[in-house]
């Protein structure tokens, strides 16, 4: 197996794009990506909701069906 290291950098959208010409066209490829170890939380966060809000799995929780509570149910918390 051959391993390719390419040193590259994402755009203003966040995209990454591989401009590293293969040779070999019709064949199917492993992109391994590795990223720093710098943890940024809310970065995460932003990204888990994005995710979650566009997977059709959880579509079902926009039907008027699955909104039962308001504002109203439950005790205040205060951590």
């Amino acid at each position: 197996m051959k391993a390719i290291e390419i040193n590259t950098k994402t755009d203003e959208f966040g995209n990454l794009k591989l401009n590293y010409p293969l040779h070999r066209s019709e064949r199917k490829v492993r992109v391994l990506i590795l990223m720093d170890d710098i943890v940024d939380y809310e970065d995460d966060e932003t990204t888990w909701f994005k995710t979650v809000g566009a997977n059709p799995a959880f579509d079902f929780l926009k039907e008027p069906s699955e909104n039962i509570y308001t504002l109203k149910d439950g005790d205040v918390f205060n951590d």
